[in-house]
């Protein structure tokens, strides 16, 4: 793998590779590449990974003259923060919306890889079912299946298999949920708060939680807050207790995000705040919640 150096020594040096250094490393020889770009890397690189916070955060966009107000629809793309180094950094846009993201998109992030589903066509405002999976290691990106319906404002409802490409529709809950929180815990999904068509904005305080093993939902009642939007606020605490993370401190305003770290966990000091300028800006200091 590496001249002079035994095998094992050498993948051990290939494994503590940043992951920005990747898409140059791949094009040493073939053997890297094929290495590099294998999930058994990703997991043989426990405890070496770079871990990452990425938010869609909104772009600058022009002013008026005066320079008062913006103009022209809002813009966004994909921020990403490394603790340790404490720098920020921005991913490159999806080349079909190279000024900006569907509004609305969820972001999520499996192996290694940022998946970004679903929104608005920020030219027209359709909805859309696209699907776009940025890659750390080749920082490359690729557009995956598209979903089988479109979504904005969404949760749970089809389960998307990234190695595969292929999406499977999950069993119904028992009511539907607009602008609920999808949160996973240990080997569960809930699905918490929301509310039907016919309430609107009148948010819920129960949730219901699918066992990813048997594939069944339970719902659970009194979980959270009623009349409380859940959406991007909510923390696990101990024995899979909900939180919201706007009710940890009265500095908090306007709105907030939470992301999660390490082990899934989120704590306080992880905790980022949004203001109205779009800036964020991290409550003293990131450490491990590992336990």
């Amino acid at each position: 793998m590496i001249p002079g150096l035994p095998e094992e020594i050498g993948n051990e040096c290939l494994t503590r590779f940043h992951y920005s250094t990747h898409s140059l490393a791949v094009q040493v020889c073939r053997r890297w590449r094929e290495l590099l770009q294998s999930k058994e890397l990703y997991y043989h690189r426990t405890g070496y990974t770079q871990k990452a916070a990425c938010l869609i955060q909104s772009l600058k966009c022009d002013s008026d003259p005066d320079g008062s107000k913006p103009v022209g629809p809002p813009r966004y793309g994909i921020t990403a923060f490394e603790a340790v180094s404490g720098t920020w950094g921005r991913a490159d846009p999806v080349p079909k919306y190279p000024d900006g993201l569907p509004l609305f998109c969820q972001i999520t992030s499996c192996e290694g890889k940022i998946l970004v589903m679903g929104g608005w066509d920020p030219t027209n405002y359709e909805a859309v079912r696209h699907v776009f999976i940025y890659e750390f290691t080749t920082q490359r990106r690729r557009q995956g299946k598209q979903m089988p319906e479109t979504r904005s404002f969404f949760a749970a409802a089809w389960e998307y298999d990234a190695r595969m490409d292929e999406w499977q529709e999950l069993k119904p809950m028992s009511e539907e949920r607009d602008e609920c929180q999808g949160v996973m815990t240990g080997s569960e999904f809930w699905v918490l708060s929301g509310y039907r068509t016919y309430n609107q904005g009148q948010f819920e305080g129960s949730t219901e939680v699918m066992d990813l093993e048997t594939g069944k939902w339970v719902r659970v009642e009194e979980a959270w807050k009623a009349s409380q939007c859940p959406r991007s606020c909510v923390g696990v605490g101990k024995e899979k207790k909900l939180f919201s993370w706007a009710d940890c401190d009265s500095a908090i305003r306007v709105g907030v995000c939470s992301t999660p770290w390490e082990s899934g966990h989120l704590c306080l000091d992880q905790l980022i705040r949004v203001v109205q300028q779009g800036s964020f800006w991290l409550i003293n200091k990131l450490e491990s919640s590992t336990p």
